[in-house]
């Protein structure tokens, strides 16, 4: 190996050392890339290596730093992330669960269909999975163990029915991803449709399932004065209403993009709106809580373009470095065969998901594999979509993405679980309760990986 792949290596090396001591990661991603320029400056001076790196490499990091910032594209992310903590804020989702439980009260399983089925309008209308698993969690976990619910069960299915919202869209994981590659961010939400949807039946027909096997896990709702009373008119028309407003949040942020109505940034502008609206619809517009959403928006904001401006640093460096043909050569060097390179590449991903956050992977990762993805031999039906083998790639790593995030023993939506649970739930039920929806979540991820037509489809018919 020449001195750069060294340099390379012991780039992404001391990256996941700085890691593990707990420093924040923006500052270990940017701090490694400056490193770096100083190691290859003094290289290139002392040892006569041609890095090409000095310090002129940190004027490039900054105009690509303002290149990003200056990306419309990205003010769709602190616009959705008030969307999603507005949505929370504003009493819809309590209202739905109890319409949803009592509409699906008399079937065995109804309450944990119920939460996948709020999973699912969560997820198309928030878009963070840590609000979508916490929300889930302190609206039915209660409800569920009190209906006498097997604790690992109903831990497995608000954990599981949190995460679609790093899938369906509105993502703001899609956003980030179709940013860094240059594709349309339409195209991915698009695409993320149906893949977000068979996740969401495979949980159902897994509870339906589960309900005929062992009844005993998922009981039926007992007699009692919070069974809905009246004729099923009423119960309808209950549900009705409360299933309308996110709903119609729902078809106006995503029917605006699929209708070529607005761009996705505009579209988050009008979720934004909507998300206000509905809060004074239901009474929990005040000024404190606004206030509270405002500051919640501007940390995560703040924490997503933070470690953007890390990563553009690390990356950056990481190229000049020669990191894309050391990537590139390790994989060809693998296995000539297509399918095993993306097999190699999601298990790779699948493996990062344990110790890095979703948006490190996306900014580092994903762009250093995108153009080999591109070059392989690989033949789909794109239904005539620009880029669409890049289209389908980037969702498989999404939906393996949303796999680590649910595996032990580090998965993040199980730690954002345990961290409002009552005392007597231990990790390990979290654990146990999460393993057959890991399996559903895999099966997920081969039908999109044997069926690219599930992700291509739509795209071709909206665009």
């Amino acid at each position: 190996m020449e001195i750069n792949d060294y340099l390379v290596i012991s780039m992404f090396a001391s990256f996941i050392l700085l890691l593990i001591t707990g420093i924040p990661v923006a500052w270990v991603l940017g701090g490694v890339g400056i490193l770096f320029v100083v190691v290859g400056y003094i290289s290139d001076m002392y040892f006569g290596t041609i890095t090409g790196l000095d310090f002129s490499t940190i004027g490039l990091v900054s105009n690509r730093i303002f290149q990003i910032m200056h990306n419309w594209v990205l003010v769709a992310l602190p616009l959705f992330i008030f969307m999603g903590l507005a949505l929370d804020e504003s009493g819809i989702a309590e209202k739905l669960l109890k319409s949803l439980q009592m509409f699906f009260g008399k079937m065995r399983g109804g309450l944990a269909i119920t939460v996948v089925l709020l999973g699912v309008l969560l997820a198309a209308s928030t878009g963070i999975i840590g609000a979508s698993v916490v929300l889930l969690a302190v609206m039915s976990l209660p409800i569920m163990l009190k209906q006498g619910y097997d604790k690992q069960t109903a831990l497995g299915v608000i954990a599981s029915s949190g995460t679609l919202g790093i899938l369906i869209p509105p993502s703001i994981m899609l956003i980030i991803m179709a940013d860094q590659l240059s594709i349309s961010v339409g195209n991915l939400f698009m695409g993320a449709v149906f893949p977000g949807l068979i996740l969401g039946l495979l949980y159902i027909s897994y509870l339906v399932i589960l309900g005929f096997i062992k009844p005993k896990k998922m009981p039926l709702i007992q007699d009692n004065e919070e069974q809905h009373e009246g004729s099923d008119i009423v119960l309808y028309w209950d549900l009705f209403k409360n299933i309308i407003p996110p709903v119609i949040l729902i078809l106006s942020v995503l029917g605006s993009i699929f209708f070529g109505l607005a761009t996705t940034t505009e579209a988050s502008g009008i979720g934004a709106l909507g998300a206000l609206i509905l809060m004074a619809i239901n009474g929990h517009l005040t000024l404190s809580k606004v206030k509270k959403i405002c500051m919640s928006t501007m940390n995560t904001s703040g924490y997503i373009f933070a470690i953007f401006v890390g990563a553009t640093c690390f990356s950056l460096v990481l190229r000049e470095l020669g990191g894309d043909e050391v990537i590139i050569s390790a994989l060809h060097s693998i296995s000539e065969n297509p399918v095993i390179v993306i097999l190699f590449i999601l298990g790779l991903v699948f493996l990062l998901g344990f110790v890095l956050d979703w948006i490190e992977i996306t900014l580092i990762i994903l762009p250093l594999v995108a153009p080999i993805i591109s070059h392989l031999a690989i033949e789909i039906n794109g239904f005539g979509i620009d880029n669409a083998t890049l289209v389908w790639f980037v969702l498989l790593v999404a939906m393996t993405l949303q796999t680590s995030f649910l595996t032990p023993p580090v998965g993040f939506a199980l730690f954002y679980l345990k961290g409002v649970c009552p005392p007597e739930i231990q990790l390990l039920d979290i654990y146990k309760g999460v393993i057959p929806f890991i399996i559903l979540q895999l099966i997920g991820l081969a039908i999109v990986f044997f069926f690219p037509e599930v992700v291509t489809w739509l795209p071709s018919i909206a665009y």
